[in-house]
C-alpha cells in the first residue's frame, strides 16, 4: 500500500515538473527520488507510455500549453 502511494506521488509530481518545462529532466529525476535519469525515464514510460522528453515536447507544442 505504501509503495503504491509513493508511486502515485512520484508520477503526479513528475507530470507536473515535465509539463512545467523549467526544470531540467535530470533534476526532475532527483526531485522525485531517482538517482539516475535512465531509471526515471523507464518509470515515466511505464506510467505514461512516453519518455519524459517526448512528453515535454508534446506538451510544449500544444497551443493550450503556451502562456
Amino acid at each position: 500500500m505504501f509503495k503504491d502511494l509513493v508511486k502515485g506521488v512520484r508520477c503526479d509530481l513528475s507530470l507536473r515538473y515535465v509539463a512545467d518545462g523549467r526544470t531540467p529532466l535530470t533534476d526532475v529525476a532527483f526531485l522525485v527520488g531517482y538517482s539516475e535519469l535512465s531509471a526515471f525515464g523507464r518509470a515515466f514510460r511505464r506510467w505514461t507510455g512516453s519518455s519524459p522528453l517526448t512528453m515535454r515536447r508534446n506538451l510544449a507544442s500544444t497551443p493550450a500549453a503556451r502562456p
